[in-house]
C-alpha cells in the first residue's frame, strides 16, 4: 500500500499502521555496511550497543503489531456496539468543548465579556435615565405647554362641534345644515 492508500480515518483501526509489507520486515543489522564507531567506544561497547539497538527495534516491530491486533479488535467491537465514526466524533469534539471551557484562556475571555456586558448594560441604563429626564424638563418647559395648550384648543373646538350634532366642518354643499333637494338624510 503506498502513502496515498493509506487509511487516514482517525476512527479507523487502521489508523497509523505501516502497511502489512512493511511491519514483517525484519531489521536487518548484521548484513548493514559497518558504520565507523563513534569516537570513543571500544569494540566490545559497539558490540553492546548494536545488540542493545536490536533488541529495542524487534520490540518496536512486535509493539506495532499488537496495537494493530488490539485496533482491529476495538473496531469490531465498536462494530457490533453499533458505534460509528461519527459517535466517535462526538464524544471527541464534545470533551474538546470541556477541554476547551476549562482552559484559562476561554475562563478569562468569559470574565471579560461578562464584565464588558455589565458596563454595557450600566451605561444603557444611564442614557435610558438621561433621556427620561429630559424628556420631563422638556414637558415641563414653556413651549411643550403652549404646544399642548394649542393642541387642547383644537381639540375642544372638533370634538365640541361633534357634540352639538355636527361635525364641527363645513359643508361640501355650502348650504349649511340644508339637505339638498331630493337628498333626504337617513
Amino acid at each position: 500500500m503506498d502513502s496515498a492508500g493509506q487509511d487516514i480515518n482517525l476512527n479507523s483501526p487502521n489508523k497509523g499502521l505501516l502497511p502489512d509489507a512493511m511491519t514483517d520486515v525484519p531489521v536487518d543489522t548484521v548484513g548493514a555496511a559497518p558504520m565507523p564507531a563513534a569516537e570513543g567506544l571500544t569494540e566490545a561497547e559497539e558490540e553492546e550497543l548494536r545488540a542493545e539497538l536490536a533488541k529495542v527495534e524487534e520490540e518496536i516491530a512486535t509493539l506495532r503489531q499488537v496495537l494493530a491486533a488490539k485496533e482491529r479488535h476495538c473496531g469490531e467491537l465498536r462494530r457490533k456496539l453499533g458505534l460509528s465514526a461519527l459517535e466517535g466524533l462526538k464524544q471527541n469534539l464534545t470533551r474538546s468543548w470541556h477541554d476547551v471551557q476549562g482552559s484559562p484562556a476561554y475562563k478569562k475571555t468569559q470574565e471579560t465579556l461578562s464584565q464588558a456586558g455589565q458596563k454595557t448594560s450600566a451605561a444603557l441604563s444611564t442614557v435610558g435615565s438621561a433621556i427620561s429626564r429630559k424628556l420631563g424638563d422638556m414637558r415641563n418647559s414653556a413651549t411643550f405647554k403652549s404646544l399642548e395648550d394649542r393642541v387642547g384648543t383644537i381639540k375642544s373646538k372638533v370634538a365640541g362641534g361633534r357634540e352639538n350634532g355636527g361635525d364641527g366642518l363645513p359643508s361640501p354643499t355650502g348650504s349649511g345644515d340644508k339637505p339638498l333637494p331630493g337628498h333626504e338624510p337617513f
